[in-house]
């Protein structure tokens, strides 16, 4: 199990994560929402061992993840929602640094890497320099490199950037087969639709607070209102989009 316990983070003063709580289960999804800047990203650095609390807790089974970093950090599978990838090397080299890096025997590295490279439809441009990879073939990189090692705890940090639909498919549907397998997720996104079919609960932040943490049919019944992006709507105050829109394009025609 993954907890967070009262996690505090401030930057000059002013917090990013005011106290804010969880726990997730093996087996189980948690969607990890906000707005820009409601406090998602510290909390996932905070997760990842990146960026130690103001105050507050990270428990991986119980213990403090700070008590082992190093054991704890073998143990999760991280996908960042930027792809700081080495351009130089290619898609096969970096995979191969990535898993050398977590222990994996040699010849049990080149056939994992072979068969996701393959699954994911880049086998074709193992060879090729990162650099020449369009975004969504990077994000499938940053993927793999997180699946090697089979990790018991999975974050995903906007992991469907610049997929295809047909990867986006596979990946939502390869993140509920980890979970039927036991997998801790933590999933955070913006594209609330794929949060509400694949999520077992949802934890909604405003402004660093969490403002919400139910499942989804929770939160609809909570709120009464029918889709989780309409909840999200309700609970972080967001401005009416359609007016904005229209004020918007109005500016364009100014003159």
């Amino acid at each position: 199990m993954l907890e967070g316990k009262a996690l505090v983070k401030s930057y000059s003063g002013i917090p990013a994560v005011n106290g804010v709580s969880f726990a997730i289960r093996p087996g189980e999804i948690l969607g990890y929402l906000g707005p820009n800047g409601s406090g998602k990203s510290t909390t996932v650095k905070m997760l990842t061992g990146l960026m130690e609390p103001g105050s507050g807790q990270v428990l991986f089974r119980g213990r403090d993840i700070r008590e082992d970093l190093t054991n704890y950090k073998r143990r999760l599978g991280y996908v960042p929602e930027e792809p700081n990838l080495y351009p130089y090397l290619s898609g096969k080299e970096y995979l191969e640094l990535a898993g050398s890096l977590r222990g994996i025997p040699r010849a049990l590295l080149h056939r994992k890497i072979a068969a996701l490279l393959e699954l994911f439809s880049i086998s074709g441009s193992r060879f090729s320099p990162l650099q020449s990879y369009s975004k969504g073939m990077r994000q499938k990189v940053l993927i793999i490199a997180a699946l090697l090692h089979d990790p018991d705890v999975l974050i995903f940090d906007e992991p469907l950037s610049g997929l295809d639909i047909t990867a986006a498919g596979i990946f939502r549907n390869m993140v509920r087969e980890m979970a039927r397998e036991g997998k801790t997720i933590l999933y955070c996104s913006h594209v609330l639709e794929v949060v509400e079919k694949i999520c077992t609960h949802v934890l909604i932040l405003d402004h660093g607070n969490c403002v919400a943490h139910e499942t989804v049919d929770r939160l609809r019944e909570s709120t009464a209102l029918q889709t989780l992006e309409q909840s999200f709507s309700h609970l972080v105050n967001e401005p009416d989009k359609e007016l904005a829109a229209r004020e918007m394009v109005a500016v364009m025609r100014w003159a």
